[in-house]
């Protein structure tokens, strides 16, 4: 299905981004980093949906207050988990940082149904097993110092924000055109990124002005993580637009070990077995939830 495939694509392309903006938090701060991905996004972000706004000239957005509230809330969930992911992946490790967000698999399943979406019994115990097994993935080895801890517990917020914010983001896809749901998903990551962009500028120029220079100062880099984001966020869209938001995010979960593989190879980190028995069981609790 479409989606899967979208889902498939996004996951790599959101360990990139990942990987480049864990670099540019020493300088410009977690805030500083988070606005790369949107404010350096956004012009990459527009170039999609101009493609995609060319070849489906039949589309019919409809804007609504549902789909103002909606994409507000998104935008504002997606920099609240951006900034907490990337703070527990400096504290705790790239990979383990990325398991812990996967936390918002079982939200986002539950949040789903109070919209309406519907998951069948399998589905369930596909999310019971993903939830078990990210539990086993992000549990502190022992001896691991504070810092560390810390840094999952950054991740679980950021797993808890990007619940909430794949909830609202396929509500938004979904008010504004239904019918044409690739046009309605590059369309609300514009909106979005115009409301993280401005939005963060204005509150690093009021409170940390260093930030903005050195964000403006690694722009290259910038460049690349905003490239990512932005090829990433539209996949993510145009599956949410597509799917319930807990399949989504379930098939969204192959991001946990590409992120691993990236962390030994670009970072020197290494999983334990328990921490790969973990990850076994996490792949199982995805099939059971994507065929479910």
């Amino acid at each position: 299905m479409l989606w899967i495939l979208l889902t498939a694509a996004a996951a790599p392309l959101q360990v990139a981004r990942n990987a480049l903006q864990r670099g540019l938090v020493g300088d410009a701060g977690p805030w500083g980093a988070t606005l790369v991905r949107f404010l350096f996004g956004l012009p990459f972000a527009l170039a999609i949906f101009g493609a995609v706004a060319l070849a489906t000239p039949e589309a019919d957005p409809r804007f609504s207050w549902r789909f103002a509230f909606a994409v507000a809330g998104g935008a504002a969930g997606q920099v609240a988990a951006t900034a907490a992911l990337l703070v527990a992946m400096r504290r705790s490790g790239f990979a383990v940082a990325t398991f812990m967000q996967q936390s918002s698999l079982p939200l986002a399943a539950l949040m789903g149904v109070a919209f309406g979406d519907h998951l069948g019994p399998q589905a369930w115990a596909g999310v019971a097993a993903t939830t078990a097994g990210l539990a086993v993935l992000s549990w502190p080895k022992a001896g691991a110092e504070q810092g560390a801890a810390h840094g999952a517990l950054f991740g679980l917020a950021s797993g808890l924000a990007f619940g909430v914010t794949l909830n609202a983001y396929r509500q938004a896809g979904v008010a504004l055109d239904p019918g044409h749901p690739l046009f309605a998903a590059t369309a609300s990551v514009c909106v979005a990124q115009t409301l993280q962009s401005v939005g963060l500028v204005v509150f690093l120029a009021l409170t940390r002005p260093a930030a903005l220079r050195a964000v403006a100062a690694s722009w290259r880099q910038s460049l690349g993580a905003g490239f990512f984001g932005a090829a990433g966020s539209a996949c993510w869209f145009a599956a949410l637009a597509l799917a319930p938001a807990g399949a989504v995010r379930a098939v969204g979960v192959i991001e946990a070990p590409i992120a691993a593989a990236a962390g030994r190879r670009l970072f020197k980190e290494r999983l334990s077995t328990r921490q790969i028995l973990g990850g076994a069981a996490t792949a199982i609790g995805v099939v059971m939830t994507a065929l479910g």
